[in-house]
């Protein structure tokens, strides 16, 4: 049976990763949905048909799903809105959300299987640095930030849609993504180029757990192929400091180690005003008040689920970092 991979957000980060390892098998047809008058440079020279479309408006749908019976259809859903902003903003809420539920009832009606990308930031946070593995009962209210509580929201949704309504789907929670073709420039690619650049006269405490993009991608696609309904998979990788991080791109560069480190305490008391600085010049921030939270938070994840049922495998960061550099260095995005 053909088989039809929808990927919606096709042209961000996590999006086009997928579809440059979804295009290594011929015989797959990969539909990208996109925000009309959205960036397709990652996508260009890639083996998918585009299709215009908003998540947040069901008409537009339409046509990515058209003239698939009798065919076997994934529909990866990506699109999503990335925020660590303070400020709340109904348009995060409306495309994760209210998007989320346009996509589920398409899946529904073309009897399809939806692969949903949660994130990590949806499992509520346990104390003393307990190990995390995945969970059953979300509840957006027991999350911290906008983004965080929209993933609970709607990853409880999901589930509670596969009960009742025999919606056929997994989830897939990834840490910090990190890798190369990020023509959206994500937080941490933004905290790698200005690193490269000279442009970071200081790091913070604390740490994180970042995980490589087309690792993730793989698991996506193995997911794809499992009877898993319902199934929750965390895609992490290793805790690592933003000190290290930094010293790791500084390495590779052959540049000075940035000496100057910030404890969190003091990174939260200069936070706002960064925002304000980077609102007027309408750029995001690098560091706010949220991101700071998370570099503070327990980010001890399991990923033994994900290695045991999907073959999950990681690269290691400085692979990664090096990767990304290099792709960073042809994009003329670094020196």
């Amino acid at each position: 049976m053909k088989k039809v991979y929808i990927i919606t957000g096709a042209n961000g980060f996590l999006g086009n990763n997928i579809i440059r390892k979804l295009q290594q098998n011929k015989d797959n047809e990969i539909r990208a949905l996109v925000l009309k008058n959205s960036s397709i440079e990652s996508l260009e020279n890639l083996n998918c048909k585009i299709y215009y479309g908003d998540v947040t408006k069901k008409d537009s749908l339409s046509d990515v799903f058209e003239n698939i019976n009798d065919k076997q259809v994934f529909v990866i859903h990506c699109a999503a809105v990335v925020y660590i902003k303070s400020k709340f903003n109904p348009t995060v809420y409306n495309i994760n959300v209210n998007g989320t539920k346009n996509i589920i009832d398409k899946v529904l009606e073309k009897n399809a299987k939806l692969i949903y990308i949660s994130s990590v930031h949806a499992i509520y946070e346990k104390p003393n640095n307990e190990l995390m593995t995945e969970e059953t009962d979300f509840d957006e209210n027991k999350v911290k930030g906008l983004y965080a509580k929209t993933k609970a929201e709607t990853t409880k949704y999901i589930m509670d849609k596969v009960k009742n309504e025999n919606l056929n789907a997994c989830i897939i929670m990834p840490s910090g993504i990190i890798g190369p073709y990020d023509f959206g420039n994500s937080h941490l690619t933004q905290l790698i180029k200005q690193v490269a650049n000279n442009k970071l006269f200081a790091t913070v405490k604390g740490g994180y757990d970042f995980v490589d993009v087309r690792d993730v991608a793989d698991g996506i696609i193995s997911a794809c192929e499992k009877d898993n309904k319902n199934e929750c998979y965390i895609l992490s990788n290793k805790y690592i400091t933003i000190k290290d991080l930094t010293d790791l791109i500084c390495d590779l560069q052959n540049k000075k180690r940035i000496k100057l480190v910030l404890p969190i305490f003091l990174a939260k008391l200069v936070a706002p005003f960064f925002e304000l600085y980077y609102n007027i010049k309408k750029e995001t921030p690098l560091f706010t008040k949220y991101s700071l939270y998370t570099l503070s938070s327990n980010a001890n994840f399991s990923n033994a689920k994900a290695k045991k049922e999907l073959g999950f495998k990681n690269k290691d960061i400085k692979e990664t970092i090096k990767d990304t550099l290099i792709w960073l260095k042809e994009k003329n995005y670094i020196k």
